[in-house]
């Protein structure tokens, strides 16, 4: 598939994968403003410290990254330059066989939403706002078979 590395995270990465997911964020959530991103830039590499975080490496950097919280993904971001080489679905798979069967995604985000239809998930309801009170539709997907 790929000569990604399979790694647990820990705190001494939570600012690198906060900078990956910036990346990430500037290349696939056109709809999210500057202000926004400055604004959600410290409460993801906060958060990070709170999930059960794992990453894949690829020539020494981390290349995507998944955090877990119970049941839930409750992030899975891959850096731009490693788009569609499986990383995001490895980091997937680890964390539905850990027990993962819910994920929200950005209503606006497309590609991530037909990622995760791909994977089995289906969307069982909307919000208006997402966990910020930000107006960027949320939907709550499930994982649809297996349960």
């Amino acid at each position: 598939m790929s000569d990604f590395t399979l790694k647990k995270g820990d705190a001494s990465l939570h600012a690198e994968l906060a900078a990956l997911w910036e990346r990430s964020v500037r290349a696939t959530h056109h709809f999210v403003t500057e202000e926004d991103i400055v604004f959600f830039r410290s409460a993801v590499r906060d958060g990070l410290a709170a999930l059960d975080v794992h990453y894949v490496e690829r020539d020494g950097r981390p290349a995507a990254f998944v955090a877990v919280g119970g049941d839930k993904v409750e992030m899975l971001f891959v850096d731009p330059e490693f788009f569609g080489l499986g990383a995001g679905g490895m980091l997937m798979k680890l964390a539905i066989e850990a027990g993962a069967r819910y994920v929200d995604v950005n209503e606006q985000n497309t590609g991530a939403r037909g990622f995760y239809e791909h994977l089995g998930f289906k969307t069982v309801s909307r919000d208006e706002t997402d966990d910020s009170g930000k107006e960027y539709p949320v939907l709550h997907l499930a994982l649809t078979y297996g349960l």
